[in-house]
């Protein structure tokens, strides 16, 4: 039986599709990454496949392409799909400014600590090199922390999502400003960089305007689809030119979850407001959705391709707790300084994954190493899904064990209650019945009208 037919696929495919949301009702429950879940599905899927196909197979060098177009898909969505959630208000300022200044410090500082540490223990590790391998290590993996966030308190759900959005977007600046170092002809340095982002920024903002105001007028029903085929083009031409081009999505979904915010005063004039009510709430339906399904198919195609071996060389283990205890150090820090002593769990939240693999896919040839184990991304990835995993469970017990002393409590004090309320009760009657007694000892006897105009005789007077 052919193992690639397209019947096959097709309920492989659903098969997945089904499994998938299967995860995330149990991610819910138990706080375990769904994303972790897929990685180890793929795995399986891994092992399977060599099972039945004989001879051996290179997953990683065959499906890299398919991976990276996945990627890059998905990576637009979750990001489209952040933006759409983000509100900009003014008391909201703060929040944004500090989780964009922990994003930004956070993967500088683990760059930095991680580019140190690959150019001692990793041969033929060049110091450039080394920053270009750290940087993909160093971003936060918003695939993983927007889904699995949901069921924190709201200001800290709201700083995860800032956080890891922007180190997305400034992470992946950052490597393609380090990959336009390897060549000094085409390098416009800092000043260049700059330029571009500032540039970046103009295109995304008249784009985003002229996107809302064509689209509230397209009259057909079926056009979210190819308002996200616009976004997937402008990302594309973006990256054609050396933009910054997710800044592109970013700014559009801005716009479109803060129109108000955006047309203020008289050019309000320019909305259909109801049109752009059901854009909005059509598109972050259509965003969320096909962000599952590719973020579902990215993670059990990168599981597929995981060479499980490269985990067992100790040279592998012992640079990636070096580098993973880098991460949660300076993140300590930062939290401690920005944020205060409401640390937890926060400090533990910061996965490594979409991003990553992309982007080291992404490295150029003339920079990759030899030396360099693709265990170390492997091994990251995975502790650092762990480590959230334990603290994420721990938070939920905790709340749990929080909630259960309040409601002890206040059952205590129902109960002082419903007893001082009976003690109250008691002194009450006995009381009446003290004043009742004191009330037939001292009155007078009674005297009887001898009225004869009364209707009955003895009448009390």
């Amino acid at each position: 039986m052919e193992i690639f037919s397209s019947y096959n696929m097709i309920i492989g495919a659903a098969a997945i599709v089904i499994i998938s949301f299967w995860f995330n009702g149990i991610s819910k429950k138990t706080n375990i990454p769904s994303v972790l879940m897929l990685i180890v599905l793929g795995v399986i899927l891994q092992f399977g496949l060599k099972f039945f196909m004989s001879g051996e197979i290179d997953f990683e060098q065959n499906l890299r392409g398919t991976l990276e177009i996945i990627g890059t898909v998905g990576l637009i969505m979750i990001v489209l799909e952040a933006a759409l959630e983000l509100e900009l208000k003014r008391e909201k300022l703060v929040p944004i400014l500090k989780s964009m200044a922990i994003a930004l410090i956070g993967l500088i500082g683990s760059a930095w600590i991680a580019a140190l540490i690959l150019y001692q223990f990793i041969d033929g590790m060049t110091m450039l090199a080394a920053w270009l391998y750290a940087t993909p290590l160093s971003i936060l993996s918003s695939a993983i922390i927007i889904p699995s966030v949901s069921g924190l308190r709201e200001d800290k759900k709201e700083f995860h999502i800032y956080e890891s959005t922007f180190s997305d977007i400034m992470g992946i600046m950052m490597f393609y400003f380090l990959t336009g170092g390897l060549d000094p002809e085409t390098d416009t340095g800092a000043a260049g960089f700059a330029g571009n982002i500032l540039l970046t920024i103009v295109i995304a903002i008249v784009a985003s305007y002229a996107l809302v105001l064509i689209f509230q007028r397209i009259k057909s029903q079926a056009k979210q689809f190819l308002l996200i085929a616009v976004l997937l083009l402008l990302y594309a031409i973006g990256k054609k030119m050396h933009l910054s081009s997710l800044i592109i999505i970013l700014v559009f979904g801005l716009v479109i979850a803060n129109v108000k915010l955006f047309f203020p005063g008289k050019t309000a004039i320019f909305l259909e407001k109801e049109k752009m009510r059901q854009i909005y709430h059509e598109l972050h339906i259509i965003t969320l959705e096909t962000a599952f399904v590719v973020r579902t198919f990215f993670f059990v195609i990168f599981g597929i391709t995981i060479v499980l071996a490269s985990l067992l060389s100790l040279n592998v283990a012992l640079v990636s707790v070096l580098i993973i205890a880098s991460i949660y150090a300076i993140r300590f820090v930062l939290l401690r300084v920005f944020i205060g002593k409401d640390i937890l769990p926060q400090v533990f939240i910061a996965p490594r994954g979409l991003i990553t693999i992309l982007l080291f896919y992404a490295i150029p040839v003339e920079a990759e190493v030899a030396g360099f184990e693709s265990g170390i991304l492997l091994f990251v990835i995975i502790a650092t899904s762990l480590i959230m995993t334990w603290a994420m469970i721990k938070d939920k017990k905790k709340m749990g064990t929080m909630l259960d002393e309040i409601d002890e409590e206040l059952l205590e004090r129902n109960k002082a209650e419903d007893a001082l309320r009976e003690h109250n009760k008691s002194e009450e009657i006995g009381d009446d019945d003290d004043k009742g007694e004191i009330e037939s000892k001292d009155d007078p006897p009674e005297e009887y009208d001898s009225d004869p105009d009364e209707s009955f005789p003895g009448a009390l007077k």
